[in-house]
């Protein structure tokens, strides 16, 4: 949600730079469900203090500042949610002392926490490394750590539904105090930009969801781990070797200071992580991840979806159905060149197939790491995480589910009160420009590296690799990208038949199904010469395409990817089309016979097992 204030309810934070108010002041504590959160970890006098209040079932509330002695105030509030809901405040305080913190409804106090604010220039650096690991940690996932975890993210990714969002890698997010909650925790300059020795925070697809954890993770004291996967074969998901957690010694973890194993540990962890570790078997229990239920309550924030094919994306934001407008969940990806983009959740964006054996898809939480009775780190299995009521319950029904059931599921959640067919097409097509437009960007980036680097010849991987490779050929081929495309491009033009289909789905305002069809294939036909992206030729002039120049060019689409053609023959250019003649680089002809020979996936729109 963007930022708005809410009526009903009162969030006040007393500041109490004197000690306690007076010699009866009620008793401070949390209430079961609701914490108050700061950052960073040491407050100090004059310096900004980030306040988070994290709530598993609270949506209203107003943040009111009251110092002793002095009249309230109401600082900038900013409210998102949920579950769980989050209300966030910078503060400043102007000396040392206590600070008495109070989530309030009406004139209860739901929950209360003291923070102590020391004098400036006083507040030391966070912890050194007390172990052979990369970090010791002394706090535990549970319930309200998980809700934090969800809270992050969200307002790491905050930002109005109708925008953008996008961003060249994951640093300017993580390095940017309005977003990130933990900038600058510990003390360590470890999110200044200033600072050489940071992380480079540029984590691509599969990467994206393990940084962010082990990011928080690492601030916040808490076990995390990873393994290392397989890719799979054509008829059986990956598999996973043990795991490797954060107190555990690797010769590759190495540095005398907290910030400098941290770095080394994201390392290690780049090198491991990919496209099969978010593929594992829904009832695998050796894994990072395992599988929740399609319940509003278990897709939160930070939850993943990993597709069948091995492209992930991690969950930031519900958007409310309203009278006036649809509802939208929204997710961001990682790609080959490291960019970070938020997508909302469409068929185009979020792919399924229930009937394939390389891969377990579908949305996924990451496994709990404990503590156990013996001291050592170790990951919950299913059936624990089945009935442990401080994590998102295990659920296999996914499995259960064919693609259609799938996706109707999801669209019920979104819109639990159906969504009027006009703006159901309207959210389809919106969406699909915004891959197209997302896509311009992507094809740019690979026409910068070849004017870059003179034209080289790209090496093209054989066979199912062209999907997942290393080199230029992973950062500026589109493969993936392309098919989904096609998917999308299906999904927009099936929406009319759909309305007959699934009218369950749709608010029809009592009219007939096949109505109601008609009228959206129609507008189908009239949006699709009024939609347009641009995208830069070869000479540098700009060229415009319409949606429907993009249908007329599925089957050239197919064969589109290859980083080694110009910039034309990527939008699906050809010697009849106005935009060929300044053409200027073709791909070998054998990489041209191999697409060949590959054209059908993208044909079927189903990638090949390995």
């Amino acid at each position: 949600m963007a930022s708005t204030r809410i009526p009903i309810a009162a969030f006040v934070v007393a500041l109490l730079t004197g000690g306690l108010a007076h010699a009866k002041e009620k008793p401070c504590r949390e209430s079961a469900g609701t914490r108050i959160w700061w950052s960073p970890l040491i407050p100090t006098a004059k310096s900004p203090l980030r306040v988070l209040a994290v709530s598993e079932d609270r949506r209203q509330g107003e943040l009111r500042v009251a110092v002793r002695g002095q009249p309230d105030h109401e600082p900038a509030t900013s409210v998102r949610g949920g579950p769980p809901w989050s209300f966030a405040a910078e503060l400043w305080p102007s000396a040392p002392g206590n600070l008495r913190v109070e989530l309030r409804r009406d004139d209860e106090v739901i929950a209360c926490r003291r923070i102590s604010v020391q004098a400036r220039g006083r507040g030391g650096p966070g912890p050194r490394p007390d172990g052979p690991g990369a970090w010791r940690a002394t706090r535990a996932w549970n319930r309200d750590m998980e809700n934090l975890f969800s809270a992050w993210i969200e307002r790491l990714f905050d930002a109005p539904a109708e925008a953008t969002l996008a961003f060249p890698s994951l640093a300017p997010v993580l390095h940017d105090p309005a977003r990130n909650f933990l900038w600058g925790h510990l003390g360590l300059r470890e999110d200044d930009a200033k600072n050489r020795k940071i992380p480079r925070a540029e984590p691509d697809c599969a990467d994206l969801p393990y940084y962010l954890r082990a990011y928080f993770a690492w601030k916040l004291a808490l076990p995390f781990a990873l393994r290392d996967c397989d890719r799979g074969k054509r008829n059986r998901p990956p598999k996973c070797g043990p795991i490797l957690h954060n107190e555990m010694a690797n010769e590759r973890i190495k540095g005398s200071t907290a910030l400098d194993r941290f770095r080394s540990f994201l390392r290690v962890l780049a090198n491991r992580v990919q496209s099969g570790s978010v593929r594992t078997a829904l009832r695998d229990d050796e894994t990072d991840f395992y599988p929740v239920a399609l319940a509003r309550k278990a897709l939160r924030p930070g939850t993943i979806y990993a597709d069948p094919y091995g492209h992930v994306l991690m969950l930031t934001t519900w958007v409310e159905q309203t009278p006036e407008r649809g509802g939208l969940l929204f997710a961001v990806d990682g790609q080959p060149d490291n960019s970070v983009g938020r997508k909302r959740f469409w068929e185009g964006n979020f792919l399924f197939e229930s009937d394939s054996k390389s891969a377990g898809p579908g949305f996924k939480a990451f496994r709990p790491i404990v503590r156990g009775p013996d001291k050592e780190l170790f990951p919950l299995t299913n059936r624990a995480l089945a009935a442990d009521p401080r994590f998102a319950p295990f659920s296999a029904e996914q499995a259960e589910l064919e693609r259609e059931a799938f996706y109707a599921r999801l669209a019920k959640l979104i819109n639990p009160r159906g969504l009027d067919a006009r703006a159901a097409y309207a959210e389809t097509m919106n969406a699909l420009v915004e891959q197209l437009a997302t896509r311009v960007g992507s094809v740019e980036n690979g026409e910068r590296f070849m004017r870059d680097k003179r034209n080289p010849v790209v090496p093209m991987p054989v066979g199912p690799k062209i999907f997942e490779t290393t080199g230029p050929w992973e950062d500026y081929s589109t493969p993936a990208r392309d098919l989904r495309l096609l998917v999308a491009m299906r999904v927009l033009a099936g929406l009319p038949a759909r309305i007959t289909q699934h009218p369950e789905l749709f608010e029809l305002g009592g009219r007939k199904p096949e109505e109601v069809r008609k009228e959206i294939e129609a507008l189908h036909d009239k949006q699709i010469h009024e939609r347009a992206i641009e995208y830069r030729r070869s000479d540098g002039s700009r060229f415009r395409l319409t949606v429907a120049d993009i249908f007329a060019r599925r089957t050239a689409l197919e064969m589109a990817y290859n980083p080694n053609d110009c910039v034309e023959i990527r939008w699906g250019a050809g010697a009849e089309t106005p935009d060929y003649d300044t053409c200027q680089r073709h791909a070998p002809e054998e990489q041209r016979a191999r697409m060949q020979d590959y054209r059908a996936w993208f044909r079927e729109a189903r990638r090949p097992p390995r």
